[in-house]
């Protein structure tokens, strides 16, 4: 799917490792102008550089924070001008997203965005930390919706982020539901273990 903004995911290592679908990859795999450099430290990344450096691009983070500035906020269309909007996002838990930030300044240098999603995360096998907190996929939908609802990008297909999302969880609990290893949480309405819901 063709999107105006370029999608930046900065994914942890313990992500980027996982080989199994994680919903920064299916988030990539879906969006033409998107793409994911590993790392935790990302000042002296090259690649981020030149992202940041292009007089080209309108670089941001989109990270909560008090100075943060709402992604539909009317001032951000006068802030993007003609410029390319490239919107940084963490792929990470929110410890490790954290950790990348406190160790990457000139990220936190950036102009934020914040969302306000219109939804709580629908991760159905994995609880997030806070009733704001959404996966990566749900993250940039939201982000997507926001900015064409602003003027900023246009968001052609608006179901299939979310398609792909669910679709990874119905085969995720399928594979979990037919292991006797987990069947016992599944029954009782436990939370799966770590191990379970990454699939390993």
């Amino acid at each position: 799917m063709e999107t105006r903004t370029r999608i930046v995911l900065l994914m942890h290592p313990k992500e980027h490792r996982h080989q199994k679908c994680t919903t920064g990859r299916l988030t990539c795999l879906n969006l033409a102008n998107s793409q994911i450099i590993p790392g935790i430290r990302f000042d002296d990344d090259a690649s981020v550089r030149s992202l940041v450096q292009d007089p080209a691009n309108c670089p941001v983070l989109l990270y909560p924070g008090p100075h943060a500035m709402s992604v539909d906020d009317r001032r951000l269309a006068a802030f993007v001008g003609r410029r390319r909007l490239v919107v940084f996002l963490l792929d990470a838990t929110w410890h490790c997203a954290r950790t990348m930030a406190r160790q990457s300044p000139s990220l936190l240098g950036l102009p934020r965005l914040a969302i306000h999603p219109s939804a709580p995360s629908r991760f159905l096998i994995k609880h997030q930390p806070a009733p704001w907190c959404l996966s990566t996929i749900e993250a940039v939908h939201e982000l997507l919706l926001a900015l064409e609802a602003g003027g900023l990008d246009r968001y052609p297909d608006k179901g299939r982020l979310l398609a792909a999302f669910h679709a990874m969880q119905d085969f995720q609990i399928e594979q979990i539901r037919s292991s006797p290893r987990w069947a016992h949480h599944v029954v009782r309405g436990n939370r799966l273990p770590r191990e379970a819901v990454a699939g390993r």
